[in-house]
């Protein structure tokens, strides 16, 4: 019965959608589209129904439960669930040492458990329909079946997206497989914990438990050992922001030359071969001038300008949200939104020093300046860097289009820079390479040039979007005292 009931939902759903679908076809049809010679009409199409369902009406908790329905395991993809065994409290330790040694004032924040980690080995599966469902064999004899058809020695460690606090492994299942049959890889896809019931630094010592259980597997894992040098972090939108942090703590350390005690042994801190980044969510401020100037092209709003006082996302109240005591962000305090483990766009370039070889996919995008900026200073730090931009195209529009053309031009660059980074061969040009709606026809733009704001212009409207935050969580928290005392 409950199989019936998602597509009778998603049904109704479009129906009372059909005078936008009408409207967008008719305004596109007329070339009185704001989008007009940017976007094709089913780009503009996915971009208003994505759009229409981003609302604030309905409580955080159900969101999420919403967004991490499980729609089942059918068509070309071979799933393996596995849980990665609770470290020691040191792999949280060692998260707790980078944030510290990265603070630069008096940032706060909650001191997660260290936990067992959920994930799912995804791979491709062929010469099935798109209804076939899986076999009904044990997850160890998927993983092997997977391992059959993800033949290379590489392994990527997938971080989903959803801000933080939404979507799951079982969300991305489609691209995960897609991307391992481009690149004839495993991925590892992981159920880091979400806020706002498990606030920053839980999903980061998720994440490093998980790329620590790649390169040592605890007693009882399926796989076997894979060398750090043949992993490639990767992730979308919040799972960029993930992967790049990741790397953040893992540099940190490796500065301190830190080893970890990871399942009995002490074990050094060692690189990813690479980390790939599809449009990542590089500053939690929101503060860059494309989230506004881009937000006709993209599903996701800009929020208030910091001349209006600052008041969190009126979802209704329930269980999860709002926190208590309560804070504006639903993934950190608001003291926290300036730490180069939360920002990656608050890391400057000499932070990047010695990172493997970065690849950062955009469209024309809310968040397209705080990934150009990055990438400015990544190439600043002398490392190998593959940049790129959609002209017209959304927030993760490959991983929602791929069988468009763009969808293919993505994965194609995509899976090729996962294939060159463990091989060792990413040679960066020092050019972002900008691909034209039209034609699909790239240009070279030296990376020095792609963004204008300054990295102190970035700074100063970092800094002034957290210090707004900031104040409207003191204001939050005031009112929260006085009514604890009534």
């Amino acid at each position: 019965m409950s199989s019936l009931k998602q597509p009778i939902a998603l049904l109704k759903a479009m129906l009372v959608r059909i005078p936008l679908i009408l409207k967008t076809i008719l305004l596109h049809g007329a070339r009185m589209s704001p989008v007009r010679g940017k976007q094709d009409l089913r780009t503009e199409l996915t971009v208003a129904i994505i759009r229409s369902f981003i609302t604030f009406t309905t409580p955080v908790g159900k969101l999420q439960k919403d967004s991490m329905r499980d729609p089942g395991i059918k068509g070309p993809m071979w799933v393996s669930k596995v849980t990665l065994p609770q470290p020691e409290v040191d792999v949280r330790d060692a998260v707790l040492r980078a944030i510290e040694d990265l603070k630069t004032g008096d940032e706060t924040y909650d001191v997660p458990n260290a936990a067992a980690v959920e994930a799912e080995w995804t791979g491709y599966r062929s010469k099935v329909g798109k209804r076939t469902a899986q076999p009904d064999i044990s997850e160890e004899e998927k993983y092997h079946k997977l391992r059959e058809e993800s033949p290379s020695d590489m392994t990527i460690l997938y971080f989903h997206g959803g801000a933080y606090f939404l979507m799951d492994p079982c969300s991305h299942r489609v691209p995960v497989a897609h991307l391992s049959h481009r690149t004839g890889a495993p991925v590892l896809s992981v159920r880091y914990r979400l806020a706002p019931q498990n606030p920053f630094p839980a999903g980061l010592v998720d994440a490093l438990t998980a790329y620590l259980s790649l390169i040592h597997p605890p007693a009882g894992s399926l796989h076997k050992p894979v060398p750090a040098n043949k992993i490639v972090l990767a992730g979308d939108s919040a799972g960029g922001n993930l992967s790049l942090v990741l790397l953040q703590t893992l540099l940190t350390l490796h500065r301190a030359s830190h080893t970890i005690r990871f399942h009995g042994k002490d074990i050094p801190i060692e690189l990813p071969g690479g980390v790939a980044t599809v449009s990542p969510w590089c500053d939690v401020t929101r503060s860059m001038p494309s989230i506004r100037k881009n937000a006709v092209f993209d599903y996701l709003d800009a929020p208030p300008g910091t001349d209006t006082p600052f008041k969190p996302i009126p979802f209704p109240s329930d269980e999860v949200w709002p926190a208590s005591p309560p804070r504006v962000d639903m993934f950190c305090n608001a003291n926290m939104v300036l730490h180069p483990l939360v920002s990656p766009l608050a890391a400057p370039a000499e932070l990047w020093k010695n990172a493997p070889p970065i690849w950062i996919s955009a469209g024309e995008e809310g968040l397209t300046d705080e990934g150009l900026i990055v990438a400015r200073r990544v190439h600043q730090a002398g490392v190998p860097l593959v940049a790129e931009v959609f002209e017209g195209m959304p927030h993760c529009h490959g991983l929602l289009m791929i069988s468009t053309p763009s969808g293919r031009r993505f994965f194609e660059s995509f899976a090729g820079f996962c294939r060159d980074a463990v091989a060792g061969r990413v040679a960066s040009s020092g050019n972002l390479t900008h691909i034209s709606y039209k034609a699909q026809s790239t240009k070279e733009i030296p990376i020095e040039k792609v963004c204008e704001t300054t990295d102190e212009e970035a700074a100063a409207l970092m800094r002034r979007s957290a210090a707004w935050r900031l104040e409207g969580e003191k204001e939050l928290q005031k009112q929260w005292h006085e009514r604890a005392r009534l």
